[in-house]
């Protein structure tokens, strides 16, 4: 019996990692796309798996301190708009493929992202408010 891959996968700087669409694709009026039409489009679709953790910037106290000074670095990003489990439209063009663990995976550049759909999230720390909960 194959024992599970303890490797992972890291994305590093202002990339995601995407599971891309396959297959056929379903036109507004209904008319199913081969894949090899789907693929020569200028965009591509995918769920979003992992989200690095953004654009490297200089820390603001670095930049005023003397530059002889020796300290420890400190990374600090711009964290990115996409999250895991985000549905992304992207430029396929700038996507990269890949393949781990038998799986087909797509690196694109957090730039390359035109559209990001999100379901929404339940907040039950911040229910709705109803009037029709309080005795006025």
């Amino acid at each position: 019996m194959a024992q599970p891959s303890e490797r992972r996968l890291f994305v590093v700087g202002d990339r995601v990692l995407v599971t891309p669409e396959k297959g056929e694709e379903r036109t507004r009026v209904g008319l199913y796309l081969p894949a090899t039409a789907v693929e020569s489009a200028p965009v591509q679709g995918g769920r979003i798996v992992e989200v690095g953790p953004g654009t490297p910037v200089p820390s603001p106290s670095d930049v005023h301190e003397e530059p002889w000074k020796i300290g420890e670095p400190r990374a600090q990003y711009v964290p990115l708009e996409a999250k895991p489990g985000d549905f992304a439209l992207f430029l396929r063009k700038a996507a990269i493929e890949v393949q781990f663990d038998g799986t087909d995976y797509l690196i694109v550049p957090h730039g390359a992202i035109l559209l990001l759909v999100r379901e929404p999230a339940i907040a039950e720390e911040s229910p709705e408010f109803d009037p029709a909960d309080f005795d006025l």
